[in-house]
């Protein structure tokens, strides 16, 4: 239980997780909204069955490096395990602290727009404020970031197949909910999309 980075990256996923749960349950009882936890969108129902298990994976291996030693889970390389790595890997804890913070503040500013899924049939607020100004996707992009810290922090074999799983899935389901906005809100979130970028803001507007 002495190692600092693998147990704040533990509180950090389980905060992160956690607060999704109580935002979806928020926004159904206070705005009456799907949380989107059963998706009905085609590419999204494809995507559930491993996804979320890969989320609870996500979770649960920085508890078991916390728990049992990350040696347990089989390091990329085991140079990686030595203490003279401690400090980058409490600043990737750190980091990714603050990528839940950051994600916490987007949860807020899309209010009752948020949701885990598509959801057809319902017209959101196309939000366009705060980090949303210069990025479509920053709950994404955040998460992207979280994930690459949890590799830094537990540079293991399964955290590292979970990552490039997670990442290739936020970046279909961005897509997914561009096409969907796209419909919803035709030309203006066109002209959003040329002049932000998907998860890193763009240099310049695209023409």
């Amino acid at each position: 239980m002495s190692d600092l980075p693998s147990a704040l990256l533990s509180a950090t996923l389980t905060a992160y997780w956690s607060g999704v749960v109580v935002k979806s349950v928020v926004n159904r009882w206070r705005h009456g909204r799907s949380a989107g936890f059963w998706p009905k969108d085609r590419i999204e129902r494809l995507l559930w069955p491993v996804w979320t298990p890969i989320i609870g994976l996500w979770v649960v291996l920085p508890w078991l490096a916390l728990l049992r030693g990350r040696d347990w889970l089989g390091l990329v390389n085991p140079a990686l395990g030595d203490a003279g790595l401690f400090a980058p890997r409490l600043v990737a804890a750190l980091v990714g602290l603050v990528c839940f913070v950051a994600t916490v503040a987007c949860w807020q500013r899309m209010g009752k727009s948020w949701s885990m899924a598509v959801v057809p049939k319902e017209r959101t607020e196309l939000v366009q404020t705060g980090l949303y100004a210069v990025v479509r996707h920053p709950i994404y992009a955040l998460s992207i970031a979280l994930m690459l810290c949890s590799v830094a922090v537990i540079p293991s074999w399964p955290m590292l197949a979970v990552a490039s799983i997670h990442c290739c899935f936020m970046a279909i389901k961005a897509r997914s909910e561009e096409r969907f906005l796209l419909d919803v809100h035709g030309e203006s979130y066109a002209g959003y999309c040329r002049r932000t970028g998907r998860f890193v803001p763009r240099l310049r507007a695209a023409d």
